[in-house]
């Protein structure tokens, strides 16, 4: 990692899952203010900060590499939230509906992590996104069998 070069794209993808985290984190604080149940709205008050986490550790490695890192969330990101709150509005919160947001955040998600891990990334950096991918991974199952049950229940 002795080229410039190198570090400019490291520190390129890792603000790139950043803004993923910061999209995360604002998307499940959105869903836990928006369901009804507590122990869902729990669950995604938990992995909010999970998210939030996870973007403070990608911060310090982008310092680390002597980059500037990113602290807010994407535009588009942004924009999707405003029209699923205009979408709620018209339709209402119901919990499907929410979970399913939820789950095609989670799908984009897993998809920026992906393609990092595709990335040259020094064995420290990958090891810390491979372990937050195998969470991104474990939140989308986790809200597929929430959606599942509340589909079926």
């Amino acid at each position: 990692m002795h080229n410039p070069d190198d570090r400019e794209d490291i520190i390129r993808t890792l603000n790139t899952l950043i803004e993923t985290c910061k999209d995360g984190e604002a998307d499940f604080k959105a869903c836990a203010a928006d369901v009804q149940r507590p122990d869902l709205q729990q669950w995604f008050t938990t992995r909010s900060q999970e998210c939030g986490n996870a973007a403070t550790e990608l911060q310090r490695s982008v310092v680390e590499l002597g980059g500037k890192p990113g602290h807010s969330a994407s535009v588009s990101g942004e924009l999707h939230r405003r029209w699923v709150d205009l979408k709620t509005l018209v339709s209402g919160k119901d919990e499907q509906r929410i979970l399913e947001e939820a789950e095609r955040d989670e799908t984009l998600a897993e998809k920026h992590y992906a393609e990092a891990l595709h990335q040259p990334l020094p064995a420290e950096i990958r090891s810390m996104v491979q372990r937050q991918y195998e969470g991104v991974l474990r939140n989308h199952q986790e809200i597929r069998a929430m959606r599942n049950t509340v589909r079926t229940g």
